[in-house]
């Protein structure tokens, strides 16, 4: 029997949040780029304004984060509110660059 892709298992998942180079090459949907953990690239900012509307809890009843609070830490983010934050930042900085 054939496995799963590499991305809907362990083994393709980043244990700080998101998916390691690994589980971005098997994923056939398109092309998976890596995390842009700074700065003000565009790409940045519409992860941030996607995921800050995700539902679930950031943290697990026994207090640990969930996978969502952790992708958003891999992509620079505390939090569902400093993402929403942070992604109207970047776009705002990002307009003015192109006046």
């Amino acid at each position: 029997m054939a496995k799963s892709p590499a991305w809907t298992r362990k083994e393709g998942k980043n244990p700080t949040g998101g998916l390691n180079a690994k589980g971005r090459a098997s994923y056939k949907g398109g092309t998976l780029k890596a995390p842009v953990k700074s700065g003000d690239n565009p790409r940045r900012a519409s992860f941030l304004a996607r995921m800050c509307g995700m539902p679930g809890p950031e943290r697990k009843p026994n207090g640990e984060p969930t996978r969502l609070l952790l992708s958003l830490q891999a992509w620079g983010a505390s939090s569902k509110s400093d993402a929403k934050a942070k992604a109207a930042a970047i776009s705002k900085r990002n307009k003015g660059k192109k006046k």
